[in-house]
């Protein structure tokens, strides 16, 4: 049986997390399979790590992890640790992706190295449709073809074929996920990216038009300067 370990990034989301627990776990337990969920939180200010570990004491699948790193960094910490298990799968706590659609993914990876959910129905400002579009032309022109959603936090990846690449991202990338769609397209990996239904969030707090503006900049600017090093 093939192992999965399920890599969720979490800041305060006290008003969300029990719930997409709830229904990670039914739904990975439907589909018999043996996984981990490892929730990394970053930091969290409100309820949310308590909620968390009173919810490990009757769950063995979930292990919490304590950290204090922003989003991207913290992802791909979660990818560095956990690589020894034949798929790592990354989701987001807010609940916009839900589990639905996993067993789509999930039934195809033989065939695959890399299965993608791309975001269908996505209400995003066009602050944010611009920096997707900058995101997935980048990857394009310095990469190659293949990905659409390049930022999408839905991705099934076999391990052994990023493993490498996991050490090789810089430590503090800002969106390793866009790093890791380029190196499948330019690898000629096997691609699969399927629609995903997405949701508005209905709790948390979005982050900062300002910060998010630099954010994007500065991970434009590492996932062109790791295509030239790597």
């Amino acid at each position: 049986m093939d192992s999965l370990d399920v890599i969720m990034p979490v800041f305060n989301e006290e008003g969300a997390i029990a719930k997409v627990l709830d229904k990670w776990l039914r739904e990975l337990t439907r589909l018999k399979i043996d996984f981990k969920i490892h929730v990394y939180d970053g930091g969290s200010k409100d309820n949310t790590v308590k909620i968390l570990n009173e919810y490990a004491m009757n769950h063995k699948q979930l292990v919490v992890h304590e950290i204090n790193l922003l989003h991207g960094p913290t992802i791909l910490l979660g990818y560095r640790e956990n690589c020894d298990a034949e798929w790592l799968f990354q989701v987001d706590s807010d609940d916009e992706m839900g589990p639905d659609s996993f067993e789509r993914l999930w039934e195809r990876r033989n065939n695959y190295d890399f299965l993608m959910g791309r975001r269908v129905g996505r209400d995003s400002p066009l602050f944010r449709k611009m920096v997707s579009f900058i995101s997935r032309s980048i990857i394009r022109v310095f990469y190659g073809a293949g990905v659409y959603d390049v930022n999408s936090p839905y991705r099934l990846m076999r391990s052994e074929r990023f493993k490498d690449s996991y050490y090789k991202i810089y430590s503090d990338a800002l969106a390793p996920n866009v790093i890791i769609s380029g190196i499948a397209c330019r690898n000629k990996l096997r691609i699969l990216e399927l629609p995903v239904e997405h949701k508005n969030r209905t709790t948390g707090v979005a982050i900062n038009k300002m910060k998010l503006l630099k954010a994007a900049v500065k991970s434009l600017f590492q996932t062109i300067k790791y295509r030239f090093e790597f």
